[in-house]
């Protein structure tokens, strides 16, 4: 049993449908406060933010501590939450058709075990149909995930390529984490 410090459904389920028992409890870190546009260094220091925040709260003691985040990048633009659908379109048409990579970073802490880890999972998208993505941003899916992104529901019908794991951009590495568990 551990602590999820994270508010996702999706890492939720994540770790659910693996059989991992967690209480799910989500921080307050502010994302805004981060300056840095670099995709690598804004998800490090997002999950460090958030980890020091709970680990401040929580502690490690008497259950471990996970947290994560994850960002979006196509052609080097850093790609966080959409704003508004507006921002959701902008993000969705700069990934159509184009070379995605989603990077997720994690921390585990118990009382002897400290990991840090960054992975990526890189796609290729065909151009994605005009209404799919219309009917997409309309229904709100979209909206509070990093780069409006949904890999596991609107966009898998459009990979045409994938280097990594799903679940790196579902925003979790579970195979990570389970190998580190054992």
């Amino acid at each position: 049993m551990f602590r999820l410090g994270s508010n996702s459904q999706t890492r939720a389920l994540i770790l659910s449908s693996h059989g991992l028992e967690f209480i799910q409890q989500g921080g307050n870190f502010d994302e805004e406060q981060i300056t840095t546009t670099n995709p690598t260094q804004f998800v490090d220091i997002a999950t460090t933010g958030k980890f020091n925040e709970l680990y401040a709260q929580y502690g490690c003691e008497d259950m471990p501590l996970l947290v994560a985040d994850t960002v979006v990048t196509v052609n080097d633009e850093l790609l966080r939450k959409a704003k508004d659908k507006i921002d959701a379109r902008r993000m969705l048409e700069l990934q159509s058709g184009n070379k995605v990579t989603i990077i997720t970073c994690m921390i585990f802490k118990s009382k002897d075990t400290y990991i840090k880890d960054i992975s990526r999972t890189t796609y290729q998208f065909a151009k994605f149909d005009k209404n799919d993505l219309d009917n997409y941003i309309n229904s709100g899916e979209c909206m509070g995930k990093a780069g409006a992104i949904m890999v596991e529901g609107f966009c898998k019908q459009y990979i045409k390529s994938v280097d990594g794991y799903e679940s790196t951009a579902m925003g979790l590495c579970v195979e990570k984490l389970l190998s580190y568990l054992k």
